[in-house]
């Protein structure tokens, strides 16, 4: 088995080339010092329990979930060391840092125990929600919950027969002489119970009336009531999943419990898309952080694992032959291009001067950085070759793990289909189309060019049809070219900030030839 690893190198540089240092408030020293001391605890403390957590798996008992051993105590070191608090402002106890500083831990985390991650990540969303959505009073209340650790959040969407069909959601909140009560089944809530926090508090969308998606509002439904006593939210059943085994994912009913309105009635799916902009730029990351995970299992063995003769006659390690060299350079560029292009979001994003480049880039982030996850576990696997099939490497877990990732937060197929339908004559179109003008202007990148000049021929094509949908992927695929042209470019252009100049050197110069 190979230990877990923190990439904080490769996240580093890449987070530099997007243009981090740019940011006001970033400070790269700082950073890489952040970077370090979680890397340390991700490698030493949190990664050791992602097998054991993926045997053992979670358990319904009398209606609680348990988790794996060892989950509580590890979550309770997490805590103690400040981690819930990195998003939080510091004005309700917290760090106040920003999504660069979470985009470096984020990805550290989701390669260590992704399942852990996923049961603590909804925390900077939560906030992102409070900020712009709750009350003050919600805010004192909450935010210090969160930020100590006592308090994880979890986000309540689907239901059976309303997955990405909102205006099917039958859930429902009322208002009654003391306040609101939620009732209605919940389903795919993941962390929708655990025994590692004193506290859960779930964010859920319901329906105060029945004008369509208008008709949505979102609210704070605790675990627990202000009395102490729990709140009428039962788990029916936890699933039992591909991948994932230590998260939790759970079923809900909601039966007349007690909760607090957020914001007005209706803004439920502004609010809930607040959490959800987080959450789909979370995913893109642990896509980087498999595709990064696969490559460092694939790399090791295959300098370790001798076969065959070189044509001196010399006995030599795997990765020498020309195609095992060709998968592991492939995986590797897999995870620097789509880390690349999640940063470059993330950096857009905490800039926060071009809010329609962000808009375009999130869902492309989602679905490549997702895509390349799967693709380089794959990859990884044939690589290992039977020894790959087997767990004791550990990168089946790999690929099933990452799997998840391209369905929730809005399937891939939904978001390349809202990039031709919504996106593409938008703002938001133009906006990517000034950024690839300016890049390709600004690095002399022929092949960027001339990728960006199809890109403007499919979008016309998109433009002009009747249906665009039939056309998503097409505009997908060109989109993530054209956008690839210009993060390579990039990267070569950069290389030599990086500690492996010549890594970088050789995987610009393939993907160039």
């Amino acid at each position: 088995m190979k230990p877990f690893k923190a990439p904080l190198e490769d996240i580093l540089f890449s987070l530099r080339v997007a243009g981090a240092e740019e940011i006001s408030d970033y400070d790269a020293d700082f950073a890489r010092e952040i970077g370090q001391h979680f890397a340390a605890f991700a490698e030493g403390e949190i990664a050791p329990l992602d097998e054991v957590g993926d045997v053992q798996g979670c358990r319904l008992e009398d209606g609680r979930v348990k988790m794996p051993d060892g989950f509580a105590t590890i979550y309770q070191a997490y805590c103690a060391q400040g981690w819930p608090a990195l998003t939080v402002p510091e004005a309700y106890g917290g760090q106040g840092m920003g999504a660069l500083m979470l985009a470096v831990t984020s990805e550290i985390f989701s390669g260590a125990n992704h399942s852990l991650q996923m049961v603590t990540g909804l925390v900077p969303g939560a906030v992102r929600v409070l900020k712009r959505f709750g009350t003050e009073d919600q805010r004192a209340k909450i935010m210090p919950q969160l930020a100590a650790g006592e308090m994880l959040p979890t986000m309540c969407l689907t239901e059976p027969g309303a997955g990405s069909d909102l205006g099917r959601i039958r859930c429902r909140g009322e208002q009654t002489g003391d306040g609101w009560r939620i009732s209605g089944e919940k389903i795919f809530i993941s962390g929708g119970d655990q025994d590692m926090s004193e506290r859960i508090l779930h964010l859920v969308l319901a329906r105060t009336s029945d004008n369509g998606v208008k008709g949505l509002s979102l609210f704070l439904c605790p675990c627990t009531r202000s009395d102490g006593s729990r709140n009428a939210v039962t788990v029916t059943r936890i699933e039992e999943k591909m991948g994932l085994h230590a998260s939790p994912t759970c079923q809900l009913a909601f039966d007349n419990a007690e909760a607090e309105l957020v914001g007005e009635e209706g803004q439920g799916l502004a609010a809930m898309f607040a959490m959800m902009n987080h959450a789909r730029t979370d995913v893109a990351l642990q896509g980087v952080a498999h595709a990064a995970r696969a490559y460092d299992i694939a790399a090791s063995y295959a300098a370790e694992r001798q076969q065959g003769r070189s044509p001196e006659g010399a006995p030599v390690t795997i990765d020498q032959h020309a195609d095992v060299r060709r998968m592991i350079d492939e995986i590797d560029r897999l995870a620097l291009g789509a880390r690349a292009i999640a940063h470059l979001a993330c950096v857009t994003m905490e800039r926060g001067d071009n809010s329609a480049l962000v808009e375009f880039l999130t869902p492309l982030a989602k679905v490549y950085c997702t895509e390349a996850g799967m693709r380089a576990a794959e990859l990884g696997m044939q690589v290992l070759g039977g020894y790959g099939y087997l767990r004791e490497y550990r990168i089946e877990q790999t690929y099933r793990d990452a799997r998840i990732t391209a369905i929730y937060e809005g399937t891939n197929g939904i978001h390349a289909r809202m990039m031709a339908t919504r996106l593409a004559g938008s703002a938001a179109g133009d906006a990517f189309a000034s950024y690839m003008q300016k890049e390709a202007s600004r690095l002399s990148s022929e092949k960027a060019v001339m990728l960006l000049e199809l890109w403007h021929t499919t979008r016309e094509g998109v433009l002009n049809a009747k249906d665009p949908s039939v056309l998503a992927e097409d505009f997908l695929q060109a989109s993530i070219k054209a956008l690839l042209a210009c993060i390579w470019a990039n990267l070569d252009h950069n290389k030599s900030h990086h500690p492996d100049g010549a890594r970088l050197e050789r995987l610009c110069s393939n993907r160039s030839a």
